[in-house]
Parts: structure tokens; C-alpha cells; sequence
């Protein structure tokens, strides 16, 4: 059932069809779409999820969103989701769906893959009201927060941004994107290599890493280097992020043209790029817990509910669950929603047994219909 990694030489002279998230997606092959991916189950567990589940759309909550990317659940229920091409910070009401744009981030430079991407609400929101959004400018990607103030007119409720973190290198394409609260109040971001597949493995360098950050953006204790935030290196272009309910840290990574990545992300671990691509079973380097066939996932956004991990597909057009039991997937991961949405962005725990999940087909690689972008909530039945 484990999938043996071709050597990286052979991956490398099969070259960079535009890979991870710009991959086309035409001319898809018989055998790409029909391949299985590949996990390593542990034992069952009493407690473990069961093998086989389902998920059902219950709602959907709004509809015509331009090029959504960053999702963050409210305290009172609404959403506040990021425009990637416009730049822009929508509150959607969690009931009525309706949309209220709240404000503009100054600096934004959308283009390719970069542009206003993840969003996380600060750990003490409740009296802080801080937003925070990592995005791509004219030199950079960076982490800033701004102070929302739901008092002001809509469309001037964000005040400036306060970068945090700057200097993450920014390209056409990988430039990674997810931020997300830890269960230890640090911030966490996921980075791209920008294509210059050198700065995974580049100590030095922002770029192709997982970042651990106070949410001033300095250097935690306990980091791998104590005068970085580099937590560990290796990805070549990191959009998921999420923890189990052990508080152990899951990430979803962009492959180049074979296998599509979930690891387990420890500190000071290497995930291999560019010297391994998926399972490679090589000394110094940490495997997946599982991997997919790049037609069949392209991974962005990751959550963790009732049990298992789930993984919205880009080109995949499917939202992946992956049962846990401990540290390991308890069984072979389960595709939903098959080419019903089309692509798939970001999935966020709504609470108990439900999800958001935010469509992708308005960022210029989808076929735009009636509708798009949606959000729809989900339940795991």
C-alpha cells in the first residue's frame, strides 16, 4: 500500500510542470485520477475514529466571494474570511450569510499566488480585538496585525497594520500563507520557497519553513535555534495547518509532480524538500503520514474534527479525511465531495461534529459558475 518515492534526481528531470497549487489543471490522466493514496494505518485503537465516515453539506452560507483564502471563526459566530486578489477583510454573519466588508490591509500586492492569505484571531481577542493576516507586498510576505474596531464605519474598521514579522520571501508562486494560534498561544505560519527550491534547506532563510513566533513575532523559547523562529524546514510549500486534540501539530504541503504530503510536524525536524518528495525512507529526513497523487489533492487549508484530519483538494476538487489514531492515520484516507464544489480552499472546525469549508474557484486556476466562491458548513455524520 506504501508507495515507494522515485529517486530525486528522476523527480527533477521530469521538471516543474508548475508545481503544487499552480499545477494545471487540464490533461489529467485516467491513472492520476484513479490512483490511491497513500497512508500508513496504525492499529485500531478503542479509541480511534472509525475507518469509514461521511460528511454532508448542511447550509450553504454565502455565495460570490472573490478569490477567498483566509477564514477565522468570531466569537459570536460570524466569519471573517480575506480576499487574496482584492486585498479586502469580509465579515460574514454566521446565520444569514450576510457579507460586510470591514476594511482594506495598505500594502497588499496581489499577484500569482501571493496576495492577502491566512487570517487568525489574537488568543486574547475578547479584550484585544487584534486580526492577524499574512500577506505578500512589493519586497516581502509578512505578518501583521490591525485592531478591529466594529464601531467604525464598515469599510474603515481595520486600523493600520502593525507588522510583526517581515522578510519571508515572497514569489510568483509557494508562498505559503496559513497562520494559526497554537495550543501553546504561539503563532505558527506555514511559508512557500518561493520556486527556489534551495531555501527549504536553508537554516537562514524564512522561506520553506514552519514558523513558531510570540504574537509579537520574536523568537520562542524552545525553538530549534533560540534566536529564530524557524520551528522546523524542509517544505516546499506549506497552506495547512492544524492540531489534534493531543496538541500535536499536523501540516498539509504541495508536492512538485508526484506525491502531495500530511505530516506530523515535530521541531527540528527536516521534511525532506528538495531532496525527498513523499515517503523516501532516507536518514535525516521525517516521512508523511500520508501522501496523495498531485491530481488527487494539491492540499491548501487542514482542521481537525471528530477525530481525524481534514484536507481540502485544490486541483484534488475534494475534501480528504484522514482518521487518526494517536500520532498515525487508523485507516486509509477518505475523499468527499468529488468534483461537486470544485476547488477547495480552506477547512475550519466549527465546533462538535461540523466544518467550514470555503471554495477556490474565483482565483484565476478554477472555471468560475453562478455562485462562486461559496462557504458551506459541513457535518460529520
Amino acid at each position: 500500500m506504501t508507495a515507494v518515492l522515485a529517486a530525486a534526481a528522476l523527480v527533477f528531470a521530469a521538471g516543474c510542470s508548475g508545481g503544487g497549487e499552480e499545477r494545471p489543471e487540464d490533461g489529467r490522466s485516467a491513472a492520476s485520477r484513479t490512483a490511491s493514496p497513500s497512508a500508513a494505518p496504525a492499529s485500531p485503537s478503542p479509541t480511534a475514529p472509525p475507518a469509514k465516515g461521511a460528511v454532508k453539506v448542511v447550509r450553504t452560507l454565502t455565495e460570490g466571494l472573490k478569490s477567498p483564502w483566509g477564514l477565522a471563526a468570531l466569537p459570536d459566530g460570524d466569519l471573517l474570511v480575506s480576499s487574496r486578489d482584492e486585498g479586502t477583510i469580509t465579515r460574514v454573519d454566521g446565520e444569514s450569510g450576510k457579507q460586510t466588508v470591514i476594511g482594506s490591509v495598505p500594502g497588499v500586492a496581489p499577484a500569482g499566488e501571493g496576495g492577502l492569505l491566512g487570517l487568525a484571531l489574537s488568543p486574547s481577542y475578547a479584550s484585544d480585538h487584534l486580526v492577524y493576516a499574512y500577506f505578500t507586498t512589493e519586497s516581502d510576505n509578512r505578518v501583521a496585525r490591525m485592531l478591529y474596531d466594529e464601531k467604525k464605519p464598515a469599510g474603515q474598521q481595520l486600523g493600520a497594520p502593525d507588522t510583526v514579522l517581515r522578510g519571508i520571501p515572497k514569489g510568483v508562486v509557494h508562498n505559503g500563507g496559513r497562520i494559526a494560534f497554537g495550543p501553546d498561544g504561539m503563532l505558527y505560519a506555514g511559508t512557500g520557497e518561493t520556486g527556489e527550491t534551495g531555501l527549504a534547506q536553508d537554516r537562514a532563510s524564512l522561506g520553506g519553513k514552519i514558523l513558531r513566533m510570540t504574537p509579537d513575532g520574536r523568537p520562542v523559547h524552545g525553538n530549534p535555534s533560540a534566536d529564530s523562529v524557524v520551528h522546523s524546514w524542509g517544505h516546499r510549500n506549506v497552506q495547512g495547518l492544524a492540531w489534534d486534540a493531543d496538541k500535536r501539530l499536523w501540516a498539509a504541503e504541495f508536492g512538485q509532480n508526484t506525491w502531495d504530503e500530511l505530516n506530523r510536524v515535530e521541531p527540528g525536524k527536516n521534511y525532506g524538500w528538495p531532496e525527498v518528495e513523499g515517503k523516501g525512507g532516507r536518514s535525516g529526513f521525517v516521512d508523511p503520514v500520508a501522501q496523495w497523487r498531485t491530481a488527487d489533492a494539491s492540499p491548501s487549508g487542514i482542521a481537525y474534527a471528530a477525530g481525524s484530519i481534514w484536507m481540502a483538494g485544490l486541483r484534488g476538487e475534494r475534501l480528504w479525511r484522514v482518521p487518526l489514531a494517536g500520532a498515525e492515520p487508523s485507516a486509509e484516507p477518505q475523499a468527499f465531495l468529488g468534483g461537486e464544489y470544485g476547488r477547495l480552499r480552506t477547512v475550519l472546525a466549527a465546533g462538535g461534529n461540523k466544518l467550514w469549508l470555503v471554495t477556490s474557484e474565483t482565483d484565476t486556476r478554477g472555471t468560475p459558475g453562478p455562485g462562486d466562491d461559496r462557504i458551506l458548513l459541513l457535518e460529520v455524520v
